[in-house]
């Protein structure tokens, strides 16, 4: 088995802590009951690609937690598991993306983008609402409404601030052979 680094611990924690503060104080209310436009998966997909999918599942799977259990409803343990499921789709989906070398062009962007949609139905309109029926026996309409919503407003803010935490990331780290002396 793969033994974390210090780094990766340290971001895990990080992660899981933005995660947390982004899902607790800056979600949006949608229209559908229970539902958020969440702007914490763009931080997971970007943490995700940097640091892989076990990290991806770990800040995903603790964010959320943490997230519900703040609100003192309880821990809605379908989506806490969701979220920690698509850390880890996300992370296999994306291992090929070259970011922490600094690499992230238009091809880069394109499959962030698209894994995300793709990860994002498997979560939201799969994985959450099979959980909700199996652990909750929630009624099947209204778990399909919230999947759809959740699909669709995740994918997008994964694009939107995924992709530019990954553009930043990347202008920001030196390529391999700039700082070589100029003859």
């Amino acid at each position: 088995m793969k033994k974390f680094s210090v780094k990766t611990i340290v971001a895990i924690g990080i992660g899981a802590a933005l995660f947390f503060v982004l899902g607790r104080f800056v979600a949006i209310p949608s229209p559908v009951p229970n539902t958020n436009i969440s702007i914490q998966y763009g931080l997971l997909a970007f943490m995700t690609v940097l640091f892989g999918p076990i990290a991806g599942m770990l800040i995903g799977f603790i964010g959320h937690a943490l997230i519900d259990f703040s609100f003192g409803w309880g821990v809605w343990w379908s989506w806490v598991i969701t979220s920690g499921v698509f850390g880890i789709l996300f992370g296999i989906a994306t291992k090929k993306l070259r970011l922490a070398d600094g690499s992230f062009g238009k091809k880069d962007i394109l499959t962030f983008i698209i894994a995300g949609v793709i990860c994002h139905v498997i979560c939201w309109g799969a994985v959450a609402p099979v959980l909700d029926i199996v652990i909750y026996a929630e009624p099947i309409e209204k778990l399909f409404a919230q999947g759809l919503v959740s699909a669709i407003a995740n994918s997008v803010t994964t694009a939107i601030v995924g992709t530019l935490l990954c553009v930043a990331y990347a202008a920001a780290k030196p390529k391999a052979g700039s700082l070589k002396e100029e003859e």
